[in-house]
């Protein structure tokens, strides 16, 4: 009895301790979980003087458990009662909340008819991308898009020092440097029209108008130009260069990749991206948000649209609502903002890995995972990332020699010590890595159940509020070509999800399982006469989509505002 009675007072001490970090001014359930997954109280607690203590539950017990935890929420009728839970968010923030729900400038979808050259710019933390993208229409099926030529240009560091006008003077530079070979002298009489995604917060004033925000991400660009036009700021760079260019249209990634696609699927009404991050932008009546919703704008912009692209902010959505475990709940005490993208949490590829850690080690210490031994590179949060599970999880021989090998190359068990001369490392099994894989599906089997609960709220409150908008109709404003418009968005039987992400696009299985669970979903509902099989969501890759939006919402801007193209 000895050796248990070490480590329960060894808990005991641990508990003190996290009581006492309490006073401090730590949540207790925060200096709790920091017990709870501290790698030294896990070796007292498995192993008392030198002798090992049976682990309290077999691993297939832990599996179990953790089946039950992360996708007994998603199975049945729950996955559809918190894909109406969050639809009722998603209402609710149609008229409030500054952050979320945003509509954009664009209300105009493209026809398939654009063509021409465009000068597309791609703005990201790391790399600045410049091309002259060619629209051929929908009739040029196959090669509706192309990018005719593009040159990607690294943002170092040393970049992201530049201040103010700097940066942008060293964007100029690389416009020119793609550019100028095409474009005469008695061309620049007439600016060049250029389509920009802008990965940074934008005040967006205007189709291809924002003010200038904090860029963060080590960028010290803004300083001294906060708040300014961004147009005006590259127009003037490009003037220096002897360049005469106009930002004609500025988009996200989100609603670049629904308009890649629209130009070539005229069904698609959703851009959806889920890699590090995650995020959704959905085509909805412009009735369908509140007026405060669109800040100061023209009437003109009002009486000539039906429609406005909606930056939906999803991982801002979920809380109070998302079925969460104990993992989840060890990730939020330590988040520095645990409630503002409650939903990414569970979703995108910054997390996944990280639930996944947590899990491990609470396994380790409970089962005998790993032969009780955590590699002491798991101890640090974030070390496991997604990638290594997709390696993981895309290996299902009965003897996984991939798997382990990526697993010990990335966290290898401990090395013998001074203390310890005589010790082995541990050589994980494959009943280990076995283990690792099945937690690995749970969670992302359940990020993708969650993400498809999502785009079928989305896919509902759509019809709803174009059903709500016909209803209304004799006492909106009797427009009836914005009438016809919203006629045919109510009857459009299916639709398509335009998407782009490492996650979506690479993990082994995850879009398969995505669109199974929207299948399912849909297949049960019924919306004002859509759905019980009468409908279709389809997921579609948006390749390259940043570039292509760019050129795409450019190319719309020409055909609305008169722009000439390169």
């Amino acid at each position: 009895m000895q050796p248990l009675t070490s480590a329960m007072t060894t808990i005991r001490r641990s508990l003190l301790a996290a009581l006492k970090s309490l006073l401090r001014g730590k949540s207790f359930l925060q200096a709790l979980f920091a017990f709870w997954i501290s790698p030294k109280t896990i070796q007292e607690h498995n192993h008392a003087n030198g002798k090992m203590i049976e682990p309290p539950r077999s691993i297939d017990e832990f599996l179990r458990e953790a089946e039950e935890r992360l996708l007994g929420p998603t199975e049945g009728d729950r996955l559809r009662q918190f894909s109406s839970d969050l639809k009722a968010q998603f209402r609710e923030r149609l008229h409030t909340h500054a952050e979320c729900m945003l509509p954009s400038f664009n209300h105009l979808l493209p026809t398939g008819q654009e063509k021409g050259q465009y000068l597309a710019l791609d703005v990201g933390g790391s790399t600045l991308r410049v091309a002259l993208v060619e629209l051929r229409g929908r009739e040029a099926s196959g090669r509706e898009s192309e990018i005719v030529r593009m040159i990607s240009f690294k943002i170092t560091p040393e970049i992201k020092k530049l201040e103010g006008m700097g940066f942008f003077d060293w964007m100029a530079a690389r416009i020119h440097e793609v550019i100028h070979k095409d474009v005469s002298q008695t061309q620049q009489d007439v600016p060049i029209p250029m389509g920009l995604a802008w990965s940074f917060p934008v005040e967006q004033v205007s189709l291809g108008g924002g003010l200038l925000l904090g860029m963060g991400k080590g960028f010290l660009a803004t300083n001294g130009l906060l708040g300014q036009d961004l147009g005006e700021i590259i127009k003037f760079a490009c003037e220096q260069r002897n360049l005469n260019v106009q930002l004609a249209a500025i988009i996200n990634d989100s609603s670049a990749t629904l308009l890649s696609q629209a130009y070539i699927h005229a069904e698609t009404r959703f851009g959806l991206i889920l890699g590090t991050g995650t995020n959704i932008a959905v085509h909805l009546p412009v009735s369908a948000l509140g007026r405060p919703k669109y800040g100061q704008r023209p009437e003109s912009w009002f009486r000539s649209a039906s429609h406005v692209i909606v930056n939906t902010e999803l991982g801002m959505f979920g809380r109070d609502i998302l079925p969460l475990t104990r993992w989840d709940e060890l990730l939020k005490a330590t988040h520095p903002r645990p409630e503002f993208q409650p939903l990414e949490h569970l979703l995108s590829g910054f997390y996944l890995g990280e639930i996944c850690r947590l899990a491990l080690v609470e396994a380790v210490e409970t089962t005998g995972l790993l032969g009780g031994e955590l590699p002491p590179s798991l101890a640090a949060p974030y070390s496991l990332d997604t990638e290594l599970l997709s390696r993981i999880e895309a290996d299902t021989t009965p003897t996984p020699t991939s798997a382990i090998s990526a697993f010990t190359s990335a966290h290898p068990s401990p090395s013998p010590s001074s203390t310890s001369p005589s010790t082995t490392p541990y050589t994980p099994t494959p009943n280990d890595l076995s283990a690792i894989r099945t937690l690995a599906v749970y969670i992302t089997r359940r990020s993708a159940a969650i993400l498809a609960a999502s785009v079928f709220a989305l896919w509902e409150l759509r019809h709803e509020t174009e059903a709500e908008y016909l209803a209304a109709t004799p006492a909106v404003n009797g427009n009836v070509p914005l009438l016809d418009s919203t006629r045919a968005e109510h009857a459009l039987p299916a639709t398509k999800v335009a998407f782009n992400g490492s996650v979506i696009e690479h993990y082994p299985g995850y879009r398969a399982r995505c669109q199974g669970y929207i299948d399912g979903l849909v297949a049960g509902s019924v919306v004002d006469g859509v759905g019980g099989g009468r409908g279709s969501v389809e997921l579609v890759p948006a390749l390259e989509s940043s570039i292509l939006g760019a050129a795409v919402a450019l190319g719309c801007a020409v055909a609305q505002e008169g722009y000439r193209y390169v």
